[in-house]
């Protein structure tokens, strides 16, 4: 198979001709249709990320048709439309029994701990548990970018932040993940804020639904003025970028026993972050974690996506082929796309 493979870190990525994987007993080979290019692959490519082994294809936002069956496989046959979490579940530990997939402590996540999507093909590790199938109406570039940005967004949004009509969230950084989050917020009735420092983007927020924006190049205090914007702070918060200023600002823009909702990832040189302790105290803040989205919550989503009240194709931007990966995966810190950047051509 063709596949994108970077063999050592911050080195420039290139095409290479990889054997095509043979599936695992309780897994699938998913041929791929459509894969997302997203912040986590670059954090990948950068040695943030202690899974990476060398040499590496990178990719987690996927889509396509299932191309081989494991022998302990029930549920799934070969031909079947389907996408995957960025985080799956073994079945077996306390989490997985649990319906918590997405925190499993024997977790895998295609192009982090295994090989990824960037490539015509990848493995699926237990499928019966982790794939979720896709409606008939949905194109594959559109179910990329479910897998990690779209979900991951949800679940921020519904399960985590709790989000209910009239609640005014402030989302941070208006990339793919934050974009979604807007989308997601205003369907359940929330007033968002979008926060950014290009314009382009906070006129793709406000077409998607935010009452108001911040450019935060623009703007000395960012959390005063999504304070000045909620008339009081913001219920839930959300860093959807992933660094020390936007975390920073998500909790100051909260209001008292408001919720700040993270994530965008915090890896390498910001994993550990300066956080205001003494608001987080006194006006007993929660601060909460997105890890992804189990399959088995993909069905809320995807009814949302039926019945017109979420969008997730006005989310996708760019779409490139297999070869622009490689460059495009290196400037993704540098250059940032309106909407989320899928890879269509393999």
């Amino acid at each position: 198979m063709k596949a994108v493979v970077f063999e050592s870190f911050q080195a420039p990525p290139h095409i290479q001709q990889l054997p095509t994987p043979d599936p695992e007993p309780h897994g699938v080979v998913i041929q791929i249709a459509a894969s997302g290019l997203c912040r986590s692959d670059w954090h990948a490519w950068m040695g943030h990320d202690p899974d990476v082994a060398l040499p590496h294809v990178p990719g987690h936002e996927l889509a396509g048709t299932i191309a081989a069956v494991g022998k302990d496989v029930a549920l799934w046959h070969v031909g079947d439309r389907v996408t995957v979490p960025f985080v799956g579940g073994c079945g077996a530990c306390d989490e997985c029994r649990a319906g918590q997939q997405q925190v499993c402590h024997d977790q895998f996540q295609p192009g982090f701990t295994h090989w990824g999507s960037f490539a015509e093909y990848t493995s699926i590790h237990h499928a019966d548990l982790n794939l979720v199938r896709l409606p008939d109406a949905m194109d594959f570039t559109t179910a990329a970018s479910l897998g990690c940005r779209f979900a991951t967004s949800f679940r921020a949004v519904v399960d985590q932040g709790r989000v209910s009509g009239g609640d005014w969230v402030a989302v941070h950084g208006c990339g793919g993940v934050g974009l979604s989050a807007i989308m997601i917020a205003n369907a359940v009735g929330a007033n968002v804020v979008a926060i950014d420092i290009a314009d382009d983007k906070l006129q793709h927020a406000q077409a998607l639904g935010a009452v108001a924006t911040v450019n935060a190049s623009e703007c000395a205090d960012v959390a005063a003025a999504v304070v000045e914007h909620t008339r009081g702070g913001a219920h839930v918060s959300i860093d959807a970028l992933g660094h020390p200023s936007t975390c920073f600002n998500s909790i100051m823009n909260l209001r008292r026993r408001g919720r700040h909702v993270q994530i965008g990832l915090m890896l390498g040189e910001h994993k550990r972050p300066p956080v205001p302790m003494d608001k987080i105290v006194a006006e007993e803040i929660e601060l909460l974690g997105s890890h992804g989205m189990q399959a088995h919550r993909y069905s809320a989503m995807l009814d949302m996506v039926s019945a017109g009240k979420l969008s997730p194709a006005r989310i996708v931007g760019r779409q490139i082929t297999l070869e622009d990966a490689c460059d495009a995966l290196m400037a993704m810190d540098r250059h940032a796309d309106v909407g989320a950047t899928v890879i269509t051509a393999f």
